[in-house]
């Protein structure tokens, strides 16, 4: 896929027009039809900005990789995604949490945890991510049911 292809993709589905894009990047609509026609390339800032809009990654964005239905697509895709940037949109405290004064003393224990638990389960690296925020899931939601 080329790069005007999977930039048309990529706004489609997001659900964005071509002037959604163009007021969002600072462009004209023209410039964004130019982009998905393969006429013209972005320029790098831009390359990066349609790469925060979107979600993905600058190699992704560029890759021409095609986004396919099946489950392997799907997970190429869900894997080239920048989950804490496309959270830290609705809840902020993911985009600055580390800078937080003491932070790394936590993210060690948490990294330590981690080896663990894997060690002590034989689990792999996704079925240790997996089961480690169930738990921190149940846990807020036992939480938030006691506040109640």
């Amino acid at each position: 896929m080329s790069l005007g292809e999977n930039l048309l993709d990529l706004r489609k589905r997001a659900g964005l027009s071509q002037e959604d894009v163009a007021d969002k990047l600072g462009v004209s609509r023209q410039t964004v039809s130019k982009w998905e026609t393969d006429q013209t390339i972005p320029e790098l800032i831009k390359a990066k900005l349609l790469s925060e809009l979107y979600n993905v990654s600058n190699d992704y964005l560029i890759s021409g990789s095609h986004i396919g239905g099946d489950i392997t697509g799907i997970e190429m895709i869900v894997d080239e995604i920048d989950w804490t940037r496309a959270w830290s949109k609705k809840y902020p405290i993911l985009s600055s949490y580390q800078s937080i004064r003491g932070i790394n003393t936590y993210c060690e224990k948490i990294s330590e945890l981690y080896d663990t638990f894997k060690n002590d389960f034989d689990f792999n690296d996704v079925d240790t991510v997996l089961i480690l925020k169930d738990i921190l899931y149940q846990k807020y939601k036992m939480t938030k049911k006691k506040s109640k």
